[in-house]
């Protein structure tokens, strides 16, 4: 089973940049399309960006595209998503999901695992 487990959240100033990784604990991620969901307080789970297993073709959210990068290392069994020019609204809890599909899917319920999130606080 793909245990998912994301790390490199905190708290970050405005304007700032973080590196969000997912790494799986159990079986390997690499024959697995990852997409990052982002989920702000009151707020439903929203796309961010999606890659597909082999690293080769990426989606983002319209929203985030031109400050989210979304990038893998299957060697390390690892997916990474870079944030740059953060903003207090990128405040939310990301989550990554693991699907076995060939298309890229922008919706959560396409998804079959989960991680348990991890906090992004912007502050300004």
């Amino acid at each position: 089973q793909v245990q998912l487990v994301e790390s490199g959240g905190g708290l970050v100033q405005a304007g700032g940049s973080l590196r969000l990784s997912c790494a799986s604990s159990g079986r390997t991620i690499s024959g697995y399309a990852i997409g990052w969901f982002r989920q702000a307080p009151g707020k439903e789970r929203e796309f961010a960006a999606a890659i597909d297993w082999r690293g080769r073709n990426s989606l983002y959210a319209d929203s985030v595209k031109d400050r989210f990068t979304i990038s893998r290392d299957n060697a390390k069994n690892t997916v990474y998503l870079q944030i740059k020019s953060l903003k207090p609204e990128d405040t939310a809890v990301y989550y990554c999901a693991a699907n076995g599909a060939t298309t890229l899917m922008l919706t959560p319920r396409a998804y079959d695992y989960w991680g348990q999130g991890a906090q992004v606080t912007v502050f300004s």
